[in-house]
């Protein structure tokens, strides 16, 4: 994890394209190749991301090593993603309420920022696996999902590099920029546009739409969570994925961009079963 002062970044340098290039080149193929799997292994390397990005925030939140509780939630959090292809949501949802219990009878901590990070984390997994499903179209959803989000990250990273300007939120993250912010919405919202198109029979103006959405909802994700880094002065959750800080550096925009899917998915189908084609079949 990076030091406790927060440093400034160079909105034009680009020495950490090749690092986040490698990263991609790397995470990209494999996440792919699991979600096509779905089932038991799907949820195991949710479980194993969302244990990696919860050990972040313990550490994070607590300003010190990890204690032996914390090896157990976070042990915890990865069970929990495992449970749902077994016993669905309430199985999931059962035992992230077991590890806030421990939360609560844990010595002097901070004993919200904890279980408000355990509670968040268990909804997204929920969110996340009930995407996917055991359909084809939850492979479809969450590539549209992955394009939109990721795509936006990329666009907004060359856009703000290129053209730089006014500042989109200085107090919370200096390096962002509103030409990045509207770079990003653009590429994020055509590149979905692309796979809406050739994946979907839904109306085109849909896709643009959700895919704007889920743009939107990334950006106000990667918004957050650095304002919580801040608060906490820390510049990245670690240095676990070269060019990109820690796992929960790169779940915050798709983290809320999928709570999106599973909001539309499910008010759309109204069952939470049927999530994927809740958002994709219109």
């Amino acid at each position: 994890m990076s030091g406790n002062k927060m440093s400034k970044t160079n909105p034009r340098s680009w020495s950490d394209l090749a690092p986040r290039l490698l990263s991609a080149l790397v995470l990209l193929p494999l996440t792919a190749f699991i979600l096509y799997l779905g089932g038991i292994w799907f949820a195991a390397l949710v479980g194993l991301v969302f244990a990696g990005a919860y050990r972040e925030w313990e550490i994070m939140v607590n300003v010190k090593k990890l204690s032996r509780q914390g090896y157990l939630i976070i042990g915890l959090v990865a069970l929990s993603a495992i449970a749902f292809p077994i016993s669905g949501a309430i199985g999931t949802l059962i035992i992230i309420a077991v590890a806030c219990v421990l939360v609560l009878f844990s010595p002097s901590s901070p004993r919200l920022w904890r279980i408000g990070g355990l509670l968040f984390f268990g909804i997204v997994i929920v969110a996340i696996l009930s995407m996917r499903g055991d359909a084809s179209l939850g492979i479809i959803a969450g590539v549209f999902l992955a394009t939109c989000v990721w795509m936006t990250d990329t666009g907004a990273f060359f856009t703000g590099r290129i053209i730089g300007g006014a500042k989109l939120s200085p107090d919370i993250s200096p390096s962002k920029t509103w030409s990045g912010a509207f770079g990003g919405l653009i590429v994020g919202t055509l590149s979905g546009l692309i796979v809406w198109v050739f994946a979907t029979d839904s109306p085109v103006w849909i896709g643009v739409l959700l895919g704007g959405l889920l743009s939107l909802s990334g950006q106000i994700g990667d918004l957050i969570e650095s304002a919580i880094k801040r608060r906490f002065r820390v510049k990245d959750s670690s240095d676990l994925i070269p060019g990109h800080g820690g796992i929960m550096d790169r779940l915050d925009s798709l983290s809320i961009a999928v709570l999106v899917v599973f909001i539309v998915g499910a008010t759309h189908s109204n069952d939470i079963t049927k999530i994927a084609n809740g958002f994709l079949a219109w």
